[in-house]
């Protein structure tokens, strides 16, 4: 067991400084989802990094805070409120054009919410596995607009979500 904690300590210092040379098209976004739920429809502010590890494969972060509040559907009188979501994704790329690239992306992430009514709130955070499509399109070498969908699928029975995404994208 300690030859291989050994070895694999070896290869991750070997690997580290290999992989870093090969990170390629570092980008963030901020912008505007639209998260549709099964019982209320809610916005959110994302932002997001990330990173193409080879010319088609990638990774990302992103985390949104809630803004505003809707109605929740069969419970009169009370309203629900998205808190904050923070996930991780592997993405996949194909360059289209010079300027436009279409990605595929498969995450985990959880999700806070706060429910509330005149006597009662209630706040949870739920799991999920997330999936989706999208593209990019680079106005230039470097700024551009981003537009996905994201399906998210809550564990422990919590449903699914449909988020739109508008955001502006940068690559560093």
């Amino acid at each position: 067991m300690r030859n291989l904690l050994l070895a694999t300590a070896a290869v991750t210092l070997i690997a580290a400084p290999a992989s870093a040379q090969s990170v390629s098209d570092a980008y963030g976004s901020i912008g505007y989802s639209s998260v549709r739920g099964d019982s209320a429809d809610l916005g959110a502010v994302t932002a997001r990094v990330g990173a193409k590890l080879t010319p088609y494969i990638g990774i990302e972060g992103e985390a949104s805070l809630g803004v505003g509040d809707d109605d929740v559907v069969g419970i009169p009188g009370s309203t629900a409120e998205l808190k904050h979501d923070l996930a991780a994704y592997v993405t996949g790329t194909i360059p289209v054009a010079s300027n436009l690239e279409l990605f595929g992306r498969l995450g985990y992430g959880t999700t806070k919410m706060t429910v509330e009514s005149s006597t009662l709130s209630v706040s949870d955070s739920e799991e999920s596995v997330n999936w989706g499509v999208g593209a990019n399109y680079f106005l230039d070498g470097q700024n551009g607009v981003r537009a996905d969908w994201t399906r998210r699928d809550f564990r422990n029975g919590g449903g699914d979500a449909d988020v739109w995404s508008l955001s502006f994208v940068r690559k560093f």
